[in-house]
């Protein structure tokens, strides 16, 4: 039977449907969002929560020539739909297939590749000043969602939204959610209002403003003043958002198409910024998002069950084994604290929240607050553990610097999805925090194997009197023979622990998860005859000096780490062989090895498996066993002693 979703091959479809057809459109789009990502996984709750807003800025705007900018990009599901790409949602969040986020390499209808929070009114304010230097009259829409209002960065582009002299429209999308509730003054404001509106005060709003904007006969400006007058709030964001001196409107329904659509018609007239602020229901039209959005967030592929749904259950992570072991450390030492950026499910802390919950702490979408709270808390005394996903640890890198690595204070990162991170792709990776945290003075970067070496770690960390990182991937964690070797040996500064003992000159220095894919790669060489040695390195920084010593007794040293190449583990093991070189202790004659880095190469690596991606990098068990056969088989240099003096 053919829908109205089949009528739609662009935008400007819906330009021909009556306002009863696009509701009925808007509950096909929920229901093709919700098959599409029980399929293949993906951000469902956020998407469900905001087609309705969708259809109506596409049919008010014409974005081929406006511009529209995301927010928290994974609210675009069905903004992809409406711009061509229903086709391709089969392959959503798959390799070289549709990406989860906005991608310019898709459409022109995405204006930024983002997949992080609180940048779309800043960009939005330079596309809108590049458009007011052009002469050019586009519209300009920022969609802000998913609580990134409450980001420092919306902040500070709102503090210079003056700028603009021209048309520039904020969608403020009000779920009360982020991830999980959304914490904080701000979010409390808006739920304050959000509780003393009905759904009628809501529609007389809508009303309120619709009779006043705009009139024939009258500008903007005289309507817009006239409705400042008349509209009363007992409670009213107005007086936040009025005071930086920015029209609000609002606030209204978000699943209202009619009257969103003459909203957005007549404030997009507007000769200046403006807010309209909307209420939605995250998870709407599918019941078991609808009552718990922050599970069906972003998940795996699903079953449907009716008005129920069932996600298979993946193996231990080391995200479960993380919240387990501190949750652990800190019955030992009432002094630790857990800090988070609205993600206390995303980084294991559930189980701590629930069990110290005046030791937990939500920030919301504020990572940079949040280590300067930690920093506090450790010029205090506390040991605060401070739990960010790679990525988003990026956000805070100055904080890090000054409030932590500077003052040398014991706070410790648990940094969650280092390295490759799979289908949510290049904006997700954590594949560079390496690279900025070991140039830290003071800062010891470490990465743990396995459950009980991930216990020792937080257990080292927890004891230390510097600064902490310990990064760990979105991935299933090993158990088995590393479990026997690593469990009784603590973490000791700056030592790697050998794992297998090999008579070759191959040794394979491996750090975190990529310990295991080495020792089997070693299994697999010990067949065909090459004997090489498994080191866990255990340490990014201080790289331990037995690695070292190998390499000055001839042997070739295989670097492995799910980082990329530059600034990474593999670099800081050169590094440390140039020192020798530049800096001997003693005289010595030496026997130069050789050093081969195995890491993620100069690129932003695609969405796709992370199995796929790891092959991509070399970093397969297969593809490590190609590089040390390759290595084997070079023809071996004459000896050489050198002369250290």
């Amino acid at each position: 039977m053919s829908t109205i979703l089949d009528q739609i091959r662009g935008p400007e479809d819906l330009k021909t449907l009556s306002i009863e057809q696009l509701a009925l459109l808007a509950e096909e789009i929920r229901a093709f969002i919700t098959q599409s990502v029980s399929q293949t996984g993906g951000h469902l709750a956020s998407n469900l929560g905001v087609v309705d807003l969708t259809i109506a800025m596409h049919r008010a705007f014409d974005f081929r020539r406006d511009k529209l900018l995301w927010d928290v990009g994974h609210q675009c599901y069905a903004h992809k739909i409406l711009t061509g790409r229903r086709e391709a949602f089969s392959t959503l969040r798959q390799l070289d297939g549709l990406s989860g986020f906005p991608s310019p390499q898709e459409s022109p209808y995405d204006q930024f590749y983002v997949g992080h929070a609180g940048t779309s009114i800043a960009t939005a304010i330079g596309m809108a000043l590049g458009a007011q230097h052009a002469g050019t009259d586009e519209k300009v829409v920022a969609f802000v969602g998913d609580a990134s209002i409450v980001n420092g960065l919306s902040f500070e582009a709102l503090n210079n939204i003056g700028l603009v002299r021209r048309q520039m429209l904020i969608v403020l999308n009000d779920n009360s959610m982020a991830i999980d509730a959304t914490p904080g003054a701000m979010a409390g404001f808006l739920s304050r209002v959000r509780l003393s509106h009905t759904y009628e005060d809501i529609r007389r709003t809508t009303r309120s403003i619709l009779e006043h904007l705009p009139l024939i006969g009258r500008t903007m400006e005289d309507a817009l003043e006239n409705f400042k007058r008349t509209l009363r709030m007992q409670i009213s964001p107005s007086r936040l958002f009025e005071s930086l001196n920015i029209p609000y409107f609002g606030p209204v329904d978000g699943h209202d198409i009619d009257s969103l659509i003459e909203l957005f018609e007549a404030i997009g007239f507007l000769n200046r910024p403006a807010i309209l602020h909307v209420y939605t229901r995250k998870g709407k039209g599918f019941t078991p998002a609808d009552n718990n959005p922050t599970k069906f967030h972003s998940t795996g592929p699903f079953e449907i069950n009716g008005d129920a749904a069932s996600i298979k259950k993946g193996a231990r992570s080391y995200t479960a084994a993380f919240g387990d072991a501190l949750a652990e450390v800190a019955e030992k030492n009432e002094k630790i604290m857990a800090i988070t950026a609205a993600m206390p499910d995303g980084t294991g802390l559930v189980k701590f929240r629930e069990q110290f919950p005046d030791r937990f702490y939500d920030v919301g979408i504020a990572e940079s607050v949040a280590v300067d709270i930690a920093a506090g808390m450790a010029k205090k005394g506390l040991r605060p553990f401070v739990c960010i996903y790679s990525t988003f640890l990026q956000r805070c890198i100055d904080q890090i610097f000054q409030e932590v690595a500077l003052q040398n204070l014991p706070v410790v990162f648990c940094i969650d999805r280092a390295g490759l991170v799979g289908n949510d792709g290049p904006t997700h990776h954590g594949t560079m925090d390496i690279g900025f945290l070991r140039m830290l003075p003071n800062l010891v970067l470490l990465s743990p194997v396995c459950e009980s070496e991930m216990r020792h770690a937080l257990a080292f960390a927890a004891e230390a009197s510097y600064p902490v990182a310990i990064r760990y991937p979105r991935d299933v964690i090993p158990n088995g023979c590393i479990e026997e070797i690593c469990s009784t040996q603590p973490f000791v500064l700056g030592r790697s622990l050998t794992v297998r003992e090999g008579e070759g000159d191959i040794v394979l220095a491996a750090l975190g998860s990529l310990v295991a894919a080495a020792i089997e790669a070693a299994d697999r060489l010990a067949g065909e005859g090459i004997d090489a040695t498994v080191i866990n390195a255990r340490f990014a920084k201080p790289i331990d000096e037995g690695i070292v010593e190998l390499w000055k007794q001839g042997k070739t040293i295989v670097t492995l780490e799910d980082h990329t190449l530059a600034c990474g583990f593999g670099s800081a093991v050169q590094e440390s062989v140039g020192q020798v070189r530049r800096f001997p202790e003693r005289k010595e004659t030496i026997r130069t090895g050789r050093i081969c880095q195995l890491a993620v190469g100069d690129l932003f690596v695609k969405a796709g498996p992370r199995k796929w991606q790891l092959e991509a990098a070399g970093l397969s068990i297969q593809r490590i066993v190609e590089t040390v056969r390759s290595l084997a088989a070079a023809q071996p240099r004459p000896y050489a002693p050198e002369r250290i003096s």
